[in-house]
């Protein structure tokens, strides 16, 4: 027999066993060899899904207290039916002010949009883009957000891109009691103090509304949400945290990287003054802003709609908004 021949017969199972299977005993069948690779493959799958995170996603830069986690393959995100009852009549605007953090950003749509609906719960994630060249106002973004929003959402998420839930006992559920500190100071991996309510916040739009929002003074990092505490307790609303909740300080994924991405914490010309304040004129009825662009995308599979914002600064009232 020629060597084509043979190649030929020992592809068809004739003119001889091949290598592997010579070695095998006469009477061996290939039933018990195909049902051992099918139960190795099973148990492979397992390890896999057993050892990896399923939710917070992996980033180099990303700090958790929970350690480096192996991140699960990716799941195809849940749509609601809308006329699927267990999902509520109630739809949540997620609200994520945002400049230039694109890797936070990939990991976060994907990742929120299955957490909220594992949970049932109908939301739309709106990314509030600051594209203008003044200091980044998380609070102006919010009020643009809100506006922004229509009619087809009831109630809000004031949302920082870089802190996501990993207890899914955690409650995005509407607020009709009074706003619901997500990320109460028990939970936060970093602020702790008793009238924090940064970071996850949800409030119906009737109490936002109430509140006339949040105060427009407030450009580059942070004091903001101290300010937003006093509105609330003003308007006569009181503010709900999470209960029986075991995780701690381990709740919450942050993904900011202090060392890589600086905070803009510089206090200009009176604004060290005037950040203790209360604003008792601005908010939702004087916030200052043009939408240069509303794009709706898909990250991963799941969708979001990004506002390319334009605030504006009065340099009289609140001369700090420029870098200079």
């Amino acid at each position: 027999m020629g060597p084509a021949r043979r190649r030929a017969a020992l592809r068809l199972g004739g003119g001889g066993s091949p290598p592997l299977l010579g070695l095998l005993p006469g009477r061996f069948s290939v039933f018990p060899l195909f049902f051992l690779a099918l139960l190795l493959g099973f148990a492979s799958l397992l390890w896999l899904q057993l050892s990896c995170s399923g939710e917070g996603p992996a980033l180099g830069g990303g700090q958790s207290r929970g350690g480096s986690r192996q991140p699960c393959p990716p799941q195809v995100p849940l749509l609601p039916a809308e006329d699927e009852p267990s999902w509520g009549p109630h739809r949540l605007a997620l609200l994520v002010p945002f400049r230039e953090r694109f890797e936070e950003l990939l990991a976060f749509v994907p990742y929120m949009h299955r957490f909220l609906s594992k949970k049932r719960i109908r939301h739309h994630i709106f990314i509030l883009n600051q594209v203008d060249h003044f200091r980044f106002n998380r609070a102006s973004l919010i009020n643009v957000g809100f506006l922004e929003s229509g009619n087809d959402t009831d109630y809000i998420a004031m949302h920082d891109v870089d802190l996501l839930p990993l207890n899914e006992q955690l409650d995005y559920g509407f607020p009709e009691a009074g706003p619901f500190h997500v990320a109460s100071p028990e939970l936060h991996p970093l602020y702790h103090y008793k009238t924090y309510v940064g970071g996850i916040l949800l409030l119906t739009k009737q109490h936002y509304e109430m509140c006339n929002g949040m105060s427009n003074r407030f450009w580059g990092w942070g004091r903001e949400d101290d300010e937003f505490y006093r509105r609330i307790k003003g308007a006569g609303l009181q503010v709900r945290r999470p209960s029986g909740i075991t995780t701690g300080y381990e709740t919450f994924q942050h993904l900011h990287d202090p060392a890589w991405r600086k905070r803009d914490q510089k206090r200009i010309a009176a604004q060290k003054q005037e950040q203790f304040k209360v604003d008792r004129e601005g908010g939702l009825n004087n916030v200052r802003y043009r939408i240069e662009s509303r794009t709706a995308l898909s990250v991963a599979g799941a969708p979001c709609t990004v506002l390319n914002i334009l605030l504006d600064c009065d340099t009289s009232e609140t001369p700090w908004c420029t870098f200079g």
